[in-house]
């Protein structure tokens, strides 16, 4: 059955756990799974439907799967009827994969929270492999896994530069996202901490969320390819905006503006600023766009003069 979910604003200060509050004050005992996944989709039904059986064929059983459709126009909610008893189907108006994902997040009852992108796969072992991290590392509060990389059914090697780092990484994420939001595991209390995703920007929300999370926690990586990647498909987010180091500038300027960061912290989120600005501008003016290129070749400046 599909229910019309209006999205959760988005306040990285004031985050409400909805499915904590409707359990405080209940009397009678709540059975609730130890692991949430949670599957955002948009006219996906194809790829939906494999991403949904490597859920279901993991070898870690205590898990709920939710599956939030951003107003698909294409056959999605049929998953319903292939998977009875499976999964829970919640229907949105098309808010974007943030807004699908902490809706998710509300929707959830498990302490530890885990998305799957719906065209992504997951090993049989990912959910095993992280609860087992989680369980013997108490103090661990988000996991992430290395993973498989497929372009238009290839696979292709990872850079360099996108290897995986462990523990305290926030100076290796403000590079670049070496982080997929289809190989996290979080804890619940993490997210009423540092927020959740932010529904302002279309790209880059993870890159954000993760810069946040960084700053104040270390971020494990469990060094074992869990989740396969399968992108070059046309209609991923990605590749439909130009310069998505925009986003990321933005994200960037949230961490300097609200001033929570160390000191070294602090030096290298302006360094990397800089340079993606200064990438930026000479984007812009090669396309004419001299105001644009303005604007980000003087940004870095604000944040220097504070």
């Amino acid at each position: 059955m599909a229910f019309d979910i209006s999205s959760p604003s988005y306040d990285n200060d004031n985050v409400v756990d909805e499915f904590y509050l409707s359990t405080v004050f209940r009397e009678e005992p709540v059975m609730v799974p130890r692991v949430c996944v949670i599957i955002p989709t948009y006219n996906r039904y194809l790829f939906l439907i494999e991403a949904v059986e490597s859920v279901l064929n993991q070898s870690y059983r205590d898990f709920e799967l939710i599956v939030i459709d951003d107003g698909s126009e294409d056959n999605t909610i049929e998953i319903t009827h292939r998977y009875p008893d499976k999964l829970r189907y919640f229907y949105q108006k098309n808010q974007g994969a943030p807004a699908a994902r902490n809706q998710g997040i509300k929707l959830s009852r498990a302490e530890l929270i885990t998305f799957l992108d719906s065209d992504d796969l997951w090993d049989k072992d990912k959910l095993r492999y992280q609860v087992d991290f989680m369980e013997s590392t108490p103090e661990a509060r988000i996991c992430y896994t290395d993973e498989i990389w497929i372009r238009r059914g290839v696979r292709v090697n990872p850079r360099k530069r996108h290897r995986k780092d462990s523990g305290w990484i926030f100076d290796r994420a403000l590079e670049l996202c070496i982080i997929s939001p289809s190989s996290v595991m979080i804890r619940r209390e993490l997210f009423l901490e540092v927020g959740y995703f932010d529904e302002e920007l279309p790209v880059a929300e993870d890159y954000d969320l993760w810069l946040r999370i960084a700053s104040t926690s270390p971020i494990y990586l469990i060094d074992k390819p869990l989740i396969i990647k399968r992108g070059g498909h046309p209609d991923q987010l990605s590749e439909k905006y130009w310069g998505r180091d925009r986003f990321r500038v933005r994200a960037l300027e949230k961490l300097l503006d609200h001033d929570q960061l160390g000191s070294e912290q602090r030096r290298q989120a302006l360094r990397v600023l800089k340079k993606k600005c200064e990438i930026l501008a000479r984007g812009c003016y090669r396309r004419g766009k001299r105001e644009e290129g303005d604007k980000f070749a003087g940004l870095p400046l604000k944040y220097e003069k504070g």
